[in-house]
């Protein structure tokens, strides 16, 4: 199982970033495919995940009605939209799936 992770980076409050996950290794139509997050000192938290098949998505409290999250199966990959960021967004985002996390990518919001 192997992520590719990228779109993140620096960005003032309110700005956006989408972060991208393309997969290999795995039939990843068949899964449902997540996104982390883990801010420095704090547990690693699920921030939104999207089922297999309906594409049925799940947010954390904190993201709801800012972040989308979506799949494109014929791609393998997974997307991350992220509006109106905030400070507290700040952390190193992860794609999972099947079991496996991928290496990361640092999203820091600025003021």
């Amino acid at each position: 199982v192997q992520f590719v992770e990228s779109g993140g980076g620096l960005v003032q409050t309110g700005g956006s970033l989408r972060l991208s996950c393309a997969t290999s290794g795995f039939t990843f139509r068949e899964y449902a495919i997540s996104w982390l997050r883990q801010a420095p000192g704090k547990a690693r938290e699920l921030v939104a995940s999207i089922s297999s098949t309906s594409g049925t998505t799940n947010y954390a409290d904190s993201v709801k009605g800012r972040f989308t999250i979506s799949r494109d199966d014929a791609k393998n990959t997974v997307y991350l939209q992220m509006n109106s960021l905030k400070l507290e967004d700040t952390a190193v985002y992860y794609c999972y799936a099947a079991g496996s996390y991928g290496a990361g990518t640092q999203v820091t919001v600025s003021s």
